[in-house]
């Protein structure tokens, strides 16, 4: 048996979260048990919901500043459950995992699952994180752009990361709930309907995507935009929205904790994001066969194939962004042919039975069962 401990922040809802969960979810193999140390507290919904399915969850509090005690609880856990491999996600949950994990059996796992915009690093890092490598079997990076920002901003050297892309399930959607959302949002059956899902936030960049809306509408009036989330920048957006005069063609709904019809009423799914590692609603678009408009940033265009899935457009550039949508919104056979292809892809390379066997083989790999 391979004792694997996840530690993360928490098990809130977001990108690394849904990673744990669904490699926690898909893993049919009985000679892994799988469990989750969080360093901070609340648990999150993700983490209720896990533990009532059985999945074995402790929890710390973090104190501010570096906390030694942090790590000697760690250290406990990890020799009271004689646990064999320490998964930790993102930058701060390794720092902790691996110093508690030094004089036990444990094998130490890195995985970094995105980086801030802009990145940065310092001459700390410069110094601490080779030690640190020293004490880690291996570091994953969720994308290749993850994979480089490892090396330049970390200084972890490329042939110790391997790349393992997000996974997700393929969403099922109601054909029958699809109709009533479409209808609870009052858009008339004929529109071209495009939208993102995602916190409002500066980084997700949703102004320019607003604008680009905007100058496309002066081509096509027959477009509905879908902004599915809420966050710090909703009134900026809002009043961006009122600024521009096209309220009669936006629609804000709030932050849904199951999106899934929303995303199913889209034809086109857009991601304006400064930076990104692998989007889970890009891969959930693609899992509807919805073809999509993204900002080359990060892995997103590691996802999506330009011409191909999609289209890619240069970083923060709005005139780019209103032409793609443009193409597509004037090419029905485009958006046809370019779904079908991420469908394909995403079956190929981001379903999450692909990812969870990936990380099954690493963990066999590094403890040599």
């Amino acid at each position: 048996m391979i004792k694997v401990l996840h530690v993360t922040y928490d098990m809130r809802i977001g990108g690394t979260e849904m990673v744990i969960k669904n490699i926690i979810d898909g893993n049919s193999d009985r000679s892994i048990a799988m469990s989750i140390f969080c360093i901070e507290e609340p648990l999150g919904p993700w983490g209720e919901e896990l533990r009532k399915a059985g999945t074995d969850i402790s929890t710390a509090h973090r104190q501010p500043g570096f906390d030694t005690s942090l790590i000697k609880s760690l250290k406990r856990h990890i020799e009271h459950y004689d646990i064999d491999v320490v998964h930790c996600h993102q930058y701060t949950p390794w720092v902790y995992g691996t110093l508690a994990s030094l004089f036990t059996k444990a094998k130490v796992i890195f995985t970094e699952h995105g980086r801030f915009y802009p990145d940065s690093t310092s001459w700390k890092r410069q110094l601490v994180n080779p030690v640190l490598m020293r004490a880690t079997k291996k570091a994953t990076a969720i994308s290749h752009a993850t994979k480089d920002a490892l090396e330049e901003y970390e200084f972890i050297p490329k042939a110790r990361i391997d790349v393992i892309y997000n996974g997700i399930k393929s969403l099922q959607v109601d054909n029958t709930i699809k109709a009533i959302t479409k209808s609870e949002l009052a858009i008339p059956e004929e529109s071209i309907v495009l939208g993102t899902i995602a916190r409002f936030d500066p980084i997700k960049n949703q102004e320019m995507m607003i604008k680009a809306f905007s100058a496309a509408l002066k081509e096509n009036q027959n477009l509905i935009l879908v902004l599915v989330g809420d966050g710090e920048m909703r009134p900026t957006l809002e009043a961006l929205v009122q600024k521009e005069g096209i309220e009669d063609h936006v629609r804000f709904t709030g932050y849904i904790k199951d999106p899934s019809h929303h995303l199913a009423i889209m034809d086109i799914f857009l991601l304006s994001s400064l930076s990104e590692g692998t989007s889970m609603t890009l891969l959930e678009a693609m899992s509807l066969s919805k073809p999509c408009i993204v900002t080359d940033a990060g892995g997103n265009s590691e996802i999506v194939e330009h011409q191909q899935t999609g289209l890619v457009t240069e970083n923060a550039n709005q005139k780019a962004f209103t032409s793609a949508i443009n193409t597509l919104c004037s090419s029905p056979m485009s958006l046809k042919e370019m779904g079908a292809n991420g469908y394909r892809v995403f079956c190929e390379k981001f379903n999450a039975t692909n990812m969870v066997a990936q990380y099954a083989h690493l963990y066999r790999e590094i403890t040599g069962r």
